[in-house]
């Protein structure tokens, strides 16, 4: 596996979820909106920024939905990172500040690792829905460009999925 590309991909993606769960903390609404965009498109929003700048080279639909994949999961952590720690020091020194589902998680340590468990799990549907948006996009860019990643190149991508 390329090594640097993973590394590039981890801390995009990171700073992009961090820098969501920071506007999700300013209301609701930019909550739902932080979500939404974490869940189903941060790995399309990734996956250009890496094109556009030529980052990334030429990728094929297996490629794609690894990277989108990867993509989805530690954006879902970086924001959960950020976003659950502020949101609940705001919800102990301001008490008007409330986001019900988080007041529950301000008990002791069951819940605490409850809340773990949620993250991890929402982090893997934020996977595989973000695998699925870094297929398509890895296969709208084949249809745009008409270049395709042939079997006896340079491969980005060590594993094979069967």
């Amino acid at each position: 596996m390329n090594l640097l590309l993973l590394k590039q991909l981890t801390i995009l993606s990171a700073f992009a979820g961090a820098l969501l769960g920071l506007l999700g903390v300013v209301s609701y609404p930019t909550f739902v909106f932080s979500i939404l965009i974490l869940i189903l498109a941060m790995a399309v929003i990734v996956l250009v920024y890496l094109k556009q700048n030529d980052l990334i080279g030429i990728i094929n639909v297996k490629e794609g939905c690894i990277f989108g994949a990867i993509i989805g999961f530690i954006s879902f952590l970086g924001f959960s990172a950020v976003f659950a720690p502020i949101s609940m020091l705001l919800g102990w020194l301001v008490p008007s500040y409330t986001l019900g589902w988080l007041r529950f998680f301000m008990g002791g340590f069951g819940t605490f690792v409850v809340m773990l468990f949620l993250i991890v799990f929402m982090a893997g549907i934020s996977a595989l829905f973000n695998g699925f948006g870094g297929l398509v996009t890895a296969y709208v860019y084949e249809l745009i460009t008409g270049i395709k990643k042939e079997n006896n190149q340079n491969s980005s991508v060590d594993f094979e999925i069967k």
